[in-house]
């Protein structure tokens, strides 16, 4: 391998490793940059539907796809964020996650003046105008809104194997990826230790100065060839089974939901993700709380209020929830599952494999000797991800009031929660969440978005925060903000469509322009 880095080698396709190749070819395709991605042509792509997070909208920019061919091409629909049901301890209690942040926020933060005000309107719906949008079930923006542009903050819901392909074909025909459909039957070191190539199936060699490991859980590079375990999340994150399955909609009109549904059940929860032409729904489970017949009967007698259960197919999925401390070890590096993957909840997977590839095409090492400076500064950055990962989606369990099972009890032990949450939930006692709680800039889960989990979950602090001089000094400045959010629903619930209207008029607008 010779010392400047000119070749990138992506071991493994779907979401991960196409997102990963388009981000660094669309980065350095001026400086002539060899990309190559390597697939197996037997492992299909797990496609149950997938939800991404806002961010998915500026990659996507960054490496120039169009999103109407997203629209149109990949079943896509449009996410707003999160609907919560059955989780605080009722089953009939809801409550949102919008992917807008309060109204002035960071520099007011409402969440005191919903206290005081002691009303029995959501916390969502009382500081954040996207919550009528989302009741409603509209779109995030209008017709004429440009590309990526929007009224609300917005995500997508897709197909993961249409959007895969979608990827490739843009990768190769555009920014000029090499792909190679072949099996690797041995992986080549140099005496450095550092991989030198892979060797494929049928003799030939692919070598390279940086591979980055998407091959899936198996962690064909980093997993098997260097050893590294994953650190495991099993303790905290209970869930380690899925049964996922495709449901056609009742007609093409039904309404489509603006967010994803997580609907809690005795021993996990079942996810509900409405796309164009159909649904995703999974149910993700604790194997040591309910057994995997159990589990298919649970998801069954959700399924069984739209359709007859017994004509579809099911898939079922195991994963150990956890992740590498190191995921970036001499020249090599992983990205999605081979780096880890603790649970669906929250649509946590891809926004990580976006931050990885964002970091990876604008660090990319020059050289071999940046590189372990770079390694270093990506591990600890992605180490800080999965722990503040795991911290968010425990706090959706650990405050539930549910006592209806073993599963849920045991989500509430102090001994299974992260000591860096049982801190923050000491001091919003006294204060809600804030910037010292998610204080980098590129944090996946901002301080927003605990507060829509920890008062959407009814959590009440032990002292009053309607006190001290702050408070009584922006009263009025936050009386105007919550009249403000009253105002803006009303406004957007009259100008935005249908996401079922819109959607179709962006699927004209593009066959129109492929047939001219």
């Amino acid at each position: 391998m010779t010392d400047s880095v000119k070749k990138v080698v992506v071991l493994g396709g779907g979401s991960a490793g196409w997102l990963t190749a388009n981000r660094i070819a669309a980065e350095h395709f001026t400086r002539g940059l060899e990309v190559t991605l390597v697939e197996s042509p037997d492992i299909p792509t797990i496609g149950v539907g997938e939800g991404t997070w806002p961010s998915m909208r500026n990659t996507l920019q960054q490496i120039g796809f169009p999103e109407d061919e997203l629209l149109a091409c990949c079943d896509a629909s449009f996410k707003q964020g999160t609907s919560f049901v059955g989780w605080q301890g009722q089953t009939a209690h809801t409550y949102l996650h919008p992917f807008s942040k309060p109204a002035e926020y960071p520099r007011l933060s409402l969440a005191r003046y919903w206290l005081a005000a002691e009303t029995s309107t959501p916390f969502a719906e009382f500081v954040c105008p996207q919550a009528a949008v989302i009741n409603q079930q509209l779109a995030p923006k209008q017709v004429r809104t440009p590309p990526y542009a929007f009224n609300v903050n917005y995500a997508y819901h897709l197909d993961a194997g249409r959007f895969a392909e979608r990827l490739r074909d843009h990768a190769v025909q555009r920014l000029g990826v090499r792909h190679i459909r072949a099996k690797v039957a041995s992986i080549a070191s140099d005496p450095q230790g550092d991989i030198a190539s892979l060797q494929l199936e049928g003799g030939d060699a692919v070598p390279g100065d940086l591979f980055v490991d998407c091959s899936g859980s198996r962690a064909l590079l980093l997993g098997e060839h260097y050893g590294i375990p994953n650190k495991p999340a099993g303790d905290m994150l209970f869930n380690d089974r899925a049964i996922a399955v495709q449901v056609p909609h009742e007609s093409e009109q039904v309404p489509l939901a603006s967010t994803t549904l997580a609907t809690a059940r005795a021993a996990g929860w079942i996810w509900d993700i409405a796309l164009t032409s159909r649904r995703g729904l999974g149910h993700v489970y604790s194997s040591a709380h309910l057994s995997d017949e159990a589990a298919m009967e649970t998801l069954k007698d959700y399924v069984r209020h739209s359709t007859d259960p017994d004509k579809l197919s099911y898939k079922a999925l195991q994963f150990e929830p956890g992740y590498k401390a190191r995921p970036w070890v001499n020249n090599c590096v992983a990205v999605g599952m081979a780096a880890g993957f603790v649970e669906p909840l929250e649509a946590s997977a891809l926004a990580l494999v976006e931050q990885a590839a964002a970091m990876l095409a604008d660090q990319l090492p020059r050289d071999r000797a940046l590189m372990n400076l770079v390694a270093e500064r990506f591990n600890r950055k992605m180490l800080h991800h999965w722990e503040r990962i795991v911290e968010f989606l425990k706090l959706h369990y650990y405050l539930s009031e549910r006592s209806d099972s073993a599963y849920w009890l045991d989500h509430r032990q102090e001994a299974s929660c992260p000591p860096s949450l049982l801190e923050k939930l000491q001091l919003w006692q006294q204060q809600p969440p804030g910037h010292d709680d998610a204080p980098g800039i590129e944090e996946l889960f901002p301080a927003a978005s605990y507060q829509y989990i920890l008062y959407g979950m009814g959590f009440q602090p032990r002292y009053s925060l309607a006190e001290g001089s702050g408070y009584a000094r922006e009263r009025q400045r936050a009386d105007k903000a919550l009249h403000q959010v009253v105002q803006d629903a009303r406004q957007l619930t009259s100008a935005l469509p249908s996401n079922r209207d819109l959607l179709a008029a962006k699927r004209q607008a593009f066959n129109q322009g492929e047939d001219s």
